[in-house]
């Protein structure tokens, strides 16, 4: 029976994921026997198919934070598993490969995952074979698109600090961007302020961005009322424009806005932020109202957006 609520939906995918990694055996101190733990194993699967790979390709490839990574891979060219060579075409490129040390730590590795998924495969009949397979096609097909953890940046809820980072950014980059004075600073702070004070985890959400262990951006949806809620403090900093964060932070807030019973998101920004508008544009958002006024030293148009859920 399939559940029908989202909380029971939730668990009983859980369930799933629980039930999947104790038959694989990737919760094991050493993956299959083996000295690596899961993360270490899938840089060498990933280095033994491919020898053109980056660090940074790489860190895409995987999902994972480059800081991390970068520690991972320190680690295993300590162990004399792994080689960086500068590519032919570009000398700036460094390449990953394994070396002959980390092929021969790979081949059992790979060879006891092999055997370990003949071995499950073989306690079913040729029929159940044929469902599991089909079962992994039609989840693959569901989740290969949009992978929470695909791009070089992860969101994560925010912290002790954060606030303080917000307040700051956005007071030096509409700065040094739009020219905008202390007050808009101040009024970023208010909303901060108010967040805290008021925050209802249920209704209410902060996330923060990090690449490279650097935060790289924000966005909060906060309650308006019963119905409505307000998408507020969008922020991407320069150095991760261009990698699709700003339409993942938007796309979170559209997510939780719409878990949390709200029909109505609503956004207020000033018509000279044509970035910021065009991804409003593209999640569907719809400029209901805009009124000039003036502000942080500026005369403007604040523009209020709509987004039915």
């Amino acid at each position: 029976m399939i559940p029908e609520t989202l909380a029971e939906r939730v668990d009983a995918l859980r369930q799933f994921n629980r039930l999947f990694t104790r038959r694989i055996g990737v919760l094991r101190e050493g993956l299959l026997h083996t000295p690596f733990g899961l993360a270490e194993a899938r840089v060498l699967y990933e280095l033994a198919q491919r020898d053109d790979l980056t660090a940074a390709a790489l860190g895409r490839e995987l999902g994972l934070d480059q800081g991390y990574l970068s520690r991972l891979l320190g680690k295993l060219e300590q162990q004399g598993l792994l080689e960086r060579t500068r590519a032919e075409d570009d000398a700036r490129r460094l390449l990953l490969r394994l070396t002959p040390a980390g092929r021969d730590a790979f081949a059992p590795l790979d060879q006891r995952a092999r055997d370990e998924i003949a071995d499950l495969l073989g306690g079913l009949s040729d029929v159940e074979q044929r469902r599991l397979l089909e079962a992994t096609q039609t989840i693959s097909g569901l989740l290969e698109h949009g992978l929470k953890y695909a791009e070089p940046f992860v969101l994560r809820p925010h912290e002790p600090g954060d606030m303080g980072w917000v307040i700051h950014r956005h007071g030096v980059l509409y700065r040094q961007e739009y020219g905008w004075n202390e007050h808009f600073e101040a009024l970023v702070a208010q909303i901060c302020a108010d967040f805290i004070t008021n925050y209802d985890p249920e209704r209410e959400h902060c996330w923060i961005a990090e690449m490279n262990s650097a935060i790289v951006g924000s966005a909060f949806v906060v309650k308006a009322d019963e119905t409505t809620a307000k998408l507020r403090l969008l922020l991407v900093e320069p150095s991760a424009r261009g990698l699709g964060l700003g339409a993942a932070l938007i796309d979170a807030c559209i997510r939780f806005a719409r878990r949390s019973g709200y029909t109505t998101l609503r956004l207020w920004t000033n018509s000279i932020l044509v970035a910021a508008r065009h991804l409003y544009t593209r999640a569907g958002f719809v400029l209901v109202d805009e009124e000039p006024h003036h502000s942080y030293g500026h005369d403007l148009v604040g523009e209020t957006w709509e987004l039915k859920l």
